[in-house]
């Protein structure tokens, strides 16, 4: 990765809404979700998430497609591991493997209940935060 996409990925993760947005697509899987979804679950106005989501998909770390209706939203999970390699390549004197992050996979395709209680669970634990 270059030094101009990992700027451009952290700098679109260092917002909160739109860290919030990347967390919760990365927990969806390679599913994704609806943008009407993401935005119900996170209380975010739908303008003010399109504006965000295009942020991420900018800077590399989402992607979207059509189903009917609807545009659903992915993590780009190779555009993360590729920051993350980038991010710790150097690390523990150019012995990277021994403290590299293990690469994320998605996780396997998750109902669409457990997704829900899973945002509940996070919203929550946001909120006692």
């Amino acid at each position: 990765m270059k030094k101009e996409k990992a700027i451009a990925a952290l700098a679109a993760l260092a917002q909160e809404s739109r860290l919030d947005v990347f967390r919760m697509l990365v927990q969806s899987g390679p599913d994704g979700l609806p943008a009407g979804e993401i935005g119900a679950k996170l209380g975010v106005p739908s303008p003010t998430l399109s504006f965000h989501l295009n942020h991420l998909k900018h800077a590399g770390l989402v992607s979207c497609r059509r189903d009917s209706r609807s545009i659903i939203y992915s993590a780009d999970y190779m555009a993360m591991n590729r920051l993350l390699s980038y991010l710790t390549e150097n690390c523990c004197r150019g012995n990277a493997e021994q403290c590299a992050p293990a690469a994320c996979k998605p996780a396997a395709k998750t109902n669409v209940n457990q997704r829900l209680r899973n945002a509940e669970t996070e919203k929550r634990a946001r909120v006692n935060a």
